[in-house]
């Protein structure tokens, strides 16, 4: 246990020293297993793990999903998604924000990236929050906290690792996503209200839509409504299996990008070249992460934590306190892949040898969704805050304090969504039940 505390704390070190992730990953798992074993072992591990992550099946939905994003952002479905939310709610006080947090969700359920999101949908609302004088606070937090949605609102890039990486069910880790993705627009939404509430001038009312323009509005997003009913419809069917509905998904976004005219071969080209980079990227901190679990593995420090624990006579809802709070800690300093790439290995045996009263498929998807829930709090929490950093460059005018002081009112929104999951399995699990 001690080998695998140190090369926690030697990977923090590399971490700090601005080195990639994916490389101190790599660096420790291959000299931590090349000291248990042998460094001719540990070379063969490394081969291994890049020739088992690059033919594993499951994890070819992650390309196909990526260049579903980026095919789906080419083809302008976000402005039709902000169009319809500004048409039935910008008129309130607030209601462009709360717009924005709706139109976010909606591109989350054909995006799947956090990031993209966030990045797509600040072109999209920005220009129309401050045509009406919203402050940049509020702009920018409603769309740095809305772009979190991407990572939880299936297809989720994120649920499918940690689905490969706990061998859980991928399409009922999807299914699970939905309820606690609703959930999380409508805390979202409320925190837009609070903050207009404590100052009104932050968040003046829009233009007002007649009921012909907000069904004409509504209709237009016909795109969105149809990838999404085809891709979750088809899985919780049981019509697709998640690798198929990638591929089908994928296949639609094309037709639609094709049949708008907003895709060119310039563009294709460059789609292709985009998901290639940021699929090479998902690998390559896989691979690293697997080796440096592999390490872990060997030092035993699951096993030995979780029968430390369990020779404990705590609740199970303290020790899950208390990983939450690792979580919490761990994501001020480590982006959100990284960050369930290091600690999914160490605790889900954990939570395994719990009993929540559920079987071990849906504690373990139970947990994805938390897992990933916290994770989407430390996209918007300083000092690392990955959607800040994104909207930061996307708005190089709006300071980053600024930024982080608009996401305030919605992280503490996250923390009461995390709660209610902890304490009410069932907003989790009550669709992925009814599942084959």
């Amino acid at each position: 246990m001690i080998e695998s505390l140190i090369g926690f704390a030697v990977l923090l070190a590399l971490v700090f020293m601005r080195i990639p992730i994916a490389l101190a990953m790599g660096i420790v798992g291959y000299v931590g297993f090349g000291m248990f074993v042998s460094f001719s072992a540990a070379g063969s591990l490394i081969a291994n793990m890049a020739y088992e992550t690059g033919v594993n099946y499951e994890l070819s939905v992650v390309p196909l999903f990526v260049l579903m994003g980026n095919l789906v952002s080419r083809a302008g479905l976000s402005e039709e998604l902000y169009n319809a939310s500004n048409a039935f709610l910008g008129h309130r006080r607030g209601g462009l924000a709360m717009a924005t947090i709706v139109a976010c969700g909606g591109f989350s359920a054909v995006c799947g990236s956090s990031i993209a999101t966030a990045a797509t949908m600040s072109k999209v609302t920005m220009p129309s929050m401050r045509k009406f004088g919203y402050s940049d606070s509020l702009a920018a937090g409603a769309i740095a906290s809305g772009g979190t949605l991407g990572i939880l609102i299936p297809p989720s890039v994120i649920l499918v690792i940690y689905g490969v990486m706990t061998e859980s069910n991928i399409g009922k880790l999807f299914i699970a996503g939905i309820l606690p993705g609703i959930l999380g627009v409508l805390l979202y939404m409320a925190a837009v209200r609070f903050t207009v509430w404590r100052k009104p001038e932050s968040g003046p009312p829009g233009d007002r839509a007649d009921w012909s323009q907000r069904f004409r509005a509504l209709r237009s997003t016909w795109a969105v409504i149809f990838l999404f009913v085809l891709i979750i419809g088809g899985i919780y069917g049981g019509i697709f299996t998640p690798t198929e509905a990638a591929g089908v998904g994928a296949t639609g976004a094309f037709l639609i990008s094709f049949l708008r005219r907003k895709l060119g071969w310039n563009d294709l080209f460059s789609v292709l070249v985009e998901t290639i980079e940021t699929t090479a990227m998902l690998f390559f901190v896989l691979i690293g992460a697997q080796i440096f679990s592999n390490f872990i593995n060997y030092a035993d420090l699951p096993n030995i934590l979780t029968d430390w624990i369990l020779g404990m006579t705590v609740s199970p809802y303290l020790v899950m306190a208390l990983i939450l709070l690792i979580y919490l800690l761990l994501g001020c300093v480590l982006e959100s892949l990284s960050m369930i790439l290091l600690t999914v290995p160490v605790f889900y045996p954990v939570i395994l040898g719990l009993d929540f009263g559920m079987s071990e498929e849906m504690t373990l998807i139970w947990f994805g969704i938390i897992v990933v829930v916290v994770t989407e709090i430390s996209l918007i929490t300083p000092p690392i805050g990955m959607n800040v950093f994104v909207l930061k460059a996307m708005l190089p005018d709006v300071s980053t304090g600024k930024i982080f002081s608009g996401v305030t009112p919605f992280w503490v929104a996250d923390v009461v969504r995390l709660s209610l999951l902890v304490l009410i399995p069932a907003i989790s699990l009550m669709l992925p039940r009814f599942m084959n």
